[in-house]
C-alpha cells in the first residue's frame, strides 16, 4: 500500500495560527517535506518547528528564487521524486506549505506531479489576505462587493487597468514591485484608500498607510485598497 501525501497549509507565519488539523498531522509525522531557499533556510519549517517530532525524516526541497520558471520547476521535479519514493515505500508524508496550499501555494506544483499516482489530502490554511485584513483592521468586502486579488509582478499597465475596474483590491507579492505599485495607485488618486502591511501576524509586523510605507518592501508584504465608502458603517 502506498502512503498518503498531506499538503498542510501553515497560515501566514504565526505558529499559533495553524489549524488544529495541521498541528495534529505535523506532530504525528514520520516524514516531513518542505521547500527551502538554496542556502537551506525554510520559512515553512520555521513556522512548524515546535511541532516536528524528534527523529522525523526531513525531505528538503531547495527552490531557487528566480523569475525564470525552469529552475523552480526542476526543483519541484526533484522534490516530487523524493516524496514519491517515500510514498511508494508505504510512508505517509506531511508536506508543509506557507499560507494555503491552493492559494499561491508551492504545494500545488507537487500536487500536479503526484496526485495522479497517489492519494493526496489537502489541509487548508489561514490565507495571508485574511491575516493582513485582520492586522490592518480593514474588512475586505461587505454585502455585494467584489474582491480582486492581484500579484505585484503584473505590468504597470495591467495593474492600472485591473485596479481601475475593481472595488476592493488585495495586491500580493509586493516586494521589489512596491515603487511601481505606488506609482499606479498615486496616478489613480487612491493613495489615501491604500494600506501597506508587511509580515502580517509575525513579531516584525508593520501596518502603515501606503503614503508612509518604506521605500523597500519584503516579499511578504501586501497592499489593501478599498475604493468606495466603507459599507460596513
Amino acid at each position: 500500500m502506498s502512503g498518503i501525501l498531506y499538503g498542510v497549509g501553515l497560515g501566514p507565519g504565526a505558529p499559533d495560527l495553524l489549524t488544529l488539523r495541521a498541528a495534529r498531522l505535523i506532530e504525528g509525522a514520520k516524514v516531513i517535506a518542505y521547500p527551502a531557499l538554496e542556502d537551506g533556510a525554510s520559512f515553512a519549517r520555521a513556522i512548524a518547528a515546535g511541532l516536528i517530532p524528534a527523529g522525523a525524516r526531513e525531505i528538503v526541497m531547495p527552490v531557487p528564487m528566480t523569475t525564470e520558471r525552469a529552475p523552480a520547476q526542476a526543483a519541484y521535479d526533484r522534490g516530487a521524486a523524493d516524496i514519491a519514493a517515500a510514498l511508494e515505500a508505504g510512508e505517509d508524508v506531511v508536506c508543509l506549505c506557507e499560507g494555503d496550499p491552493f492559494f499561491y501555494g508551492s504545494f500545488m506544483y507537487l500536487f500536479a506531479r503526484l496526485a495522479p499516482r497517489f492519494e493526496v489530502i489537502v489541509v487548508p490554511g489561514v490565507t495571508s489576505i485574511a491575516a493582513v485584513a485582520a492586522s490592518a483592521g480593514k474588512p475586505l468586502v461587505a454585502r455585494n462587493e467584489r474582491l480582486t486579488v492581484l500579484p505585484g509582478p503584473l505590468s504597470e499597465a495591467e495593474l492600472t487597468e485591473r485596479i481601475a475596474g475593481a472595488e476592493s483590491v488585495a495586491i500580493m507579492k509586493v516586494g521589489r514591485h512596491l515603487p511601481k505599485i505606488r506609482r499606479v495607485i498615486e496616478a489613480l488618486g487612491l493613495t489615501d484608500r491604500a494600506t501597506y502591511v508587511e509580515r502580517a501576524s509575525l513579531p516584525q509586523e508593520v501596518v502603515l498607510p501606503l503614503s508612509e510605507a518604506p521605500e523597500a518592501a519584503p516579499y511578504f508584504s501586501m497592499i489593501l485598497l478599498t475604493k468606495g465608502a466603507d459599507p460596513w458603517l
